[in-house]
């Protein structure tokens, strides 16, 4: 159990429903907050010991929540470079992901923890590769990490490395043992879902099962859907409909279906996300980078849709930079339907509050508020590229950057102060990752 602890004099984006900004300190005790406002020795037994974050002249927000990731990739860095997303994944990304054992998955997820934390993400949803999960796991604990991880599920092997591939049933076995292994572990930082890659890599046996297991166990279903026009006239040709129709059609529309990127869609399949409240995890970084277009996120938002935010893969993006993707999305919907059409304010939100909502945890996380979790960042606003600032959500979307951010949080643990990981030594993270990386370029043909 960690000490409590208090964060004293920021200027707090609550991102509540009414978006109070206060001044003064954030109590956390038992991992929760207890006390939010003017300073005062209330919120805590004075006589206990208490950790404590000066913020003053900094800004303290719920932290990031990021809604589609690949921590296993983050050791493909500068990998797959330049390439569409079929020939990305066929000629690079696969081949890494089918090298990749134990010992590299832990320094990939050590790297990508590492990463996400020093920039303010707290929460993950990550999709993995097809084998060695435990070992995701198993890196995620020590770190304070809160994540959501799915073992990747491919049951059509097509240009796929072998390794890559399973039966339907071998694929949702290990899934579920994963369940029944982690799910709620790490004192319920720790979740399983079930990810089955995306419609072109799953039987509809696959799909169908997936289906029914994440209805019996309450699970998230998280899966890539009409990325890119390749990729959705490939679904239309083998199946006769749009993607995100035949993901109804197998049974996984629902609440629970975490869909990333949803570029292309028919506005078929729009009122069809709405009627399912299916959550559309949105990725402007890597979408641009891989040249798979521009989502309508507007439209989504404007419909009532959950539109959070993540950046993929380190081999698609290339950074796990929150700050960017806000950036981004904002930028790019601008570009598209004129300044203002996603403002500052809707970018953060989407980066924290509907990250909450996406992954189900609206309840207690996202929000600063008495009773929530306290996953909490502050971030320093003294930076030359940050002055002068008047508005706290524009200055986070559009100066900000992942060096700025001053102490990280997750559970009321820190986890990352002034630069520096509370877990781990940043030179020793980066060293096993270096070596992980080459090991694996050599395994698959690629160094």
């Amino acid at each position: 159990m960690s000490k409590p602890l208090v964060i004293r004099g920021g200027t707090v984006l609550t991102m509540n429903d009414t978006w109070d900004v206060v001044t003064g300190d954030v109590w956390v005790v038992d991992g929760r907050i207890v006390r939010l406002g003017p300073p005062a020795r209330d919120g805590v037994d004075p006589s206990h010991a208490c950790d404590e974050i000066d913020a003053t002249g900094a800004i303290v927000l719920p932290g990031f929540i990021q809604t589609h990731l690949h921590l296993c990739q983050t050791v493909f860095r500068g990998r797959a470079d330049d390439l569409p997303l079929l020939a990305w994944l066929r000629t690079r990304v696969w081949p890494l992901e089918a090298a990749h054992d134990g010992r590299t998955l832990r320094a990939a997820t050590r790297l990508a923890a590492g990463e996400l934390q020093l920039g303010g993400t707290t929460t993950a949803l990550t999709m993995e590769t097809v084998h060695d999960t435990d070992a995701v796991f198993e890196a995620l604990v020590p770190t304070g990490m809160r994540a959501i991880v799915g073992k990747c599920m491919m049951d059509v092997r097509g240009d796929a490395p072998a390794r890559l591939h399973q039966t339907a049933q071998d694929a949702l076995d290990e899934a579920l043992a994963l369940q029944q292994r982690w799910h709620g572990a790490a004192d319920g930082r720790l979740h399983t879902a079930l990810a089955p890659r995306f419609a072109i890599s799953c039987t509809r046996e696959l799909l169908e099962t997936t289906a029914a297991a994440a209805a019996a166990h309450g699970l998230l279903v998280h899966t890539h859907a009409c990325e890119q026009r390749d990729e959705v006239a490939i679904v239309r040709a083998q199946t006769g409909l749009d993607n995100l129709a035949y993901l109804a059609a197998v049974g996984l529309a629902s609440p629970r279906l975490c869909a990333a990127h949803c570029v292309w869609t028919s506005d078929a399949e729009r009122s069809m996300l709405v009627d399912h409240d299916i959550k559309v995890l949105h990725c402007p970084g890597s979408n641009l980078k891989l040249g798979s277009g521009i989502a309508p996120v507007t439209d989504y938002r404007a419909r009532g849709l959950c539109v959070s935010l993540g950046a993929d893969g380190a081999a698609c993006n290339n950074a796990l930079d929150m700050f960017q993707e806000m950036r981004l999305a904002a930028t790019l919907q601008a570009a598209v339907h004129g300044p203002g059409a996603l403002t500052a304010r809707d970018a953060v939100a989407m980066a924290t509050r509907e990250g909450a909502r996406a992954i189900g945890r609206s309840h207690d996380l996202g929000t600063i508020e008495v009773g929530r979790r306290a996953d909490l960042i502050v971030v320093g606003t003294s930076g030359l590229h940050q002055r002068p600032w008047t508005d706290p959500y524009a200055l986070l979307v559009y100066a900000t950057r992942p060096s700025d951010v001053r102490a990280t949080v997750i559970d009321g643990r820190v986890v990352a102060r002034d630069g520096e990981l509370t877990w781990a030594d940043r030179r020793q993270v980066v060293e096993e990752a270096d070596l992980a990386a080459n090991q694996l370029a050599a395994r698959a043909g690629l160094a």
